[in-house]
């Protein structure tokens, strides 16, 4: 019997992967008959020699291979003989992580004549119902808009968002947190915003960085790798109005007698509603742009968002001259 999971969600394929193995050691206790060969240093040799040993205990072997799609030598002796693995007693199960060429001739095999199951990338709707099972599964509730803010800052990788998850359920799990009518803790929105940072963020500390040093180059290409990709110039424009902002609260601060060293970075993530990350990166930030700069940036910012929504500028053409006019 052949097996195949293959696709670009590994954290999914990943798990099913565990599923499979998990059930076999239930049912062959010994383990003895569970093999597992990586094919970036293994050899079809070494798989040959171990499909045809003798099975301890008459059990049935289960063989995982890993990167076989790769391995040219591998695959050039598998598909001489291949369906003498197909009507076998055991188990020869394929896991491949990535894209793979569908016209790859062991692909090809492997979908006609094995059990296969593609895992890819969720979105959208099944993308926040993954999401919400996996709070269910915790006992916590999750808001809708919380849900929502949560899958827009993180994506479709399953395991960031995985941790993500655990990190907001660590933190609603403390006694101070009081439970919903049901017992179950419920994530809101803030909780999100304070302890999740949004993916896109760490490009625009790049981008604001880029503008700090007056390299305007750098700042277009930055944010027009994000408008290749697909993300809304809107969305990128309100990261980066969000992000001049807190830098205009920390060097008001920063330039009072109630200093921000004296305050302490968690304090002030706290009183300010952001992540430590946040703070930490936008103090090292502010501190090279003036309270003049940074007011007069912000200023236009907030124009450029005004002619947007007045039709005046169009969003992509809009974020092109905040960057060169900065």
């Amino acid at each position: 019997m052949i097996l195949f999971l293959y696709g670009q969600d590994t954290y999914r394929s990943r798990q099913k992967l565990n599923e499979i193995i998990e059930h076999y050691k239930k049912i062959h206790k010994s383990g003895l008959n569970l093999r597992y060969f990586d094919l970036k240093t293994a050899d079809y040799q070494s798989f040959k020699e171990e499909i045809q040993s003798a099975s301890m205990f008459r059990e049935k072997k289960l063989v995982v291979l890993k990167n076989a799609i790769n391995n040219e030598n591998f695959k050039t002796n598998f598909l001489k003989y291949p369906k003498k693995f197909v009507v076998s007693k055991n188990i020869i199960l394929f896991y491949e992580e990535g894209e793979i060429s569908e016209k790859d001739k062991l692909f090809k095999f492997l979908e006609k004549y094995g059990k296969s199951q593609e895992f890819k990338l969720l979105e959208g709707q099944k993308l926040k119902i993954w999401a919400k099972n996996e709070f269910d599964n915790w006992g916590v509730k999750i808001n809708s808009l919380a849900l929502e803010k949560l899958v827009n800052f993180v994506g479709n990788n399953l395991w960031q968002l995985s941790n993500e998850i655990k990190k907001l359920i660590a933190y609603k799990n403390k006694p101070v947190f009081a439970k919903t009518p049901t017992g179950k803790q419920k994530i809101e929105e803030k909780d999100v915003e304070l302890l999740v940072r949004p993916k896109i963020e760490t490009d625009v500390f790049k981008t604001i960085d880029a503008i700090a040093a007056k390299n305007k180059k750098t700042a277009l290409k930055l944010i027009h790798q994000h408008l290749e990709k697909g993300d809304s110039p809107l969305y990128l424009l309100s990261m980066v109005n969000f992000q001049f902002r807190n830098l205009l609260i920390i060097k008001s601060r920063d330039q009072s007698s109630n200093d921000i060293q004296t305050m302490g970075i968690i304090k002030m993530a706290q009183e300010l509603n952001l992540h430590p990350f946040v703070i930490k990166k936008s103090l090292w930030q502010a501190r090279k742009f003036s309270f003049e700069e940074l007011k007069k940036i912000y200023q236009k910012i907030f124009q450029i968002d005004l002619n947007i929504k007045t039709g005046r500028l169009d969003p992509q053409i809009a974020l092109d001259l905040l960057i060169a006019e900065i």
